[in-house]
């Protein structure tokens, strides 16, 4: 039996990096997973592959930071599969490169309005169906090493994801006791297109962000959606963990 077989898995952020990887992770062990993302085209092409690899999935259109269209995520997941065991809410944004004094305000809007305001939404509307089947759930919320430690020239990103870290604890102590484990996933660079991007404009900047993870090399997204499985399946006496998964970067 594969480990989340007859399991319903929700990913937000779902279309590239470390959401596309868990999504398809889900499906490769047997969970229906609904795939979430802005983008429509990738968003279904992340669940046209987890269908053509034998899994079963469907994509949603979503932005987390309009309650109306999370309202109709979480409807339409129960709807297409009648139930919700796990969310996985990683959609987010990492736009600011500067210092705070030369931060513009509407950077730090859309930043806290997606990274804290769209985890806060999934998981208002999540919680009450993972209520009412008596099952209980699981939801990993992605938060970051920068929600754990300071990040220069990225103060509002910090700020959400210690955000993030907050609202994972006090919802798992608020639903505990009804069978909902809420953890969180704290990555510290993650191989993805961005920062692929960024290796070959700047290969020496890279060089040395590498060196910071003890582990002599930065993640894969791969590595991160392994964590996510974890915490969603085995973990079963883990809530309220802000998990790092960071090559050794916050040991150091």
């Amino acid at each position: 039996m594969l480990e989340f077989e007859n399991k319903v898995a929700l990913i937000t952020g779902a279309s590239t990096g470390i959401g596309k990887a868990t999504a398809k992770a889900f499906g490769a062990q047997g969970a229906k997973v609904v795939v979430a993302d802005v983008n429509l085209e990738l968003g279904q092409a992340t669940a046209n592959e987890i269908s053509d690899n034998g899994g079963e999935a469907c994509f949603i259109a979503c932005d987390v930071t309009q309650e109306d269209q999370v309202i109709a995520l979480v409807k339409g997941t129960v709807e297409k599969y009648g139930r919700l065991d796990i969310a996985f809410n990683n959609a987010g944004i990492e736009i600011e490169n500067n210092k705070i004094e030369h931060c513009e305000t509407s950077v730090f809007d859309k930043v806290i309005d997606v990274n804290v305001k769209g985890v806060w939404l999934c998981m208002k509307h999540q919680i009450p169906v993972m209520l009412e089947s008596g099952n209980g759930g699981s939801i990993v919320n992605t938060a970051s090493v920068a929600g754990l430690f300071a990040a220069p020239k990225m103060a509002a990103y910090s700020a959400s994801k210690h955000a993030v870290v907050g609202l994972t604890k006090s919802v798992a102590v608020e639903y505990g006791r009804k069978g909902i484990r809420v953890n969180a996933v704290c990555p510290a660079v993650i191989e993805t297109e961005m920062v692929r991007r960024s290796a070959e404009k700047d290969p020496k900047r890279f060089e040395i962000t590498k060196s910071m993870h003890p582990i002599g090399r930065v993640g894969q997204a791969e590595e991160v959606a392994e964590a996510v499985l974890y915490l969603s399946s085995k973990a079963t006496f883990t809530t309220g963990l802000a998990l790092p998964v960071d090559g050794g970067f916050t040991a150091q």
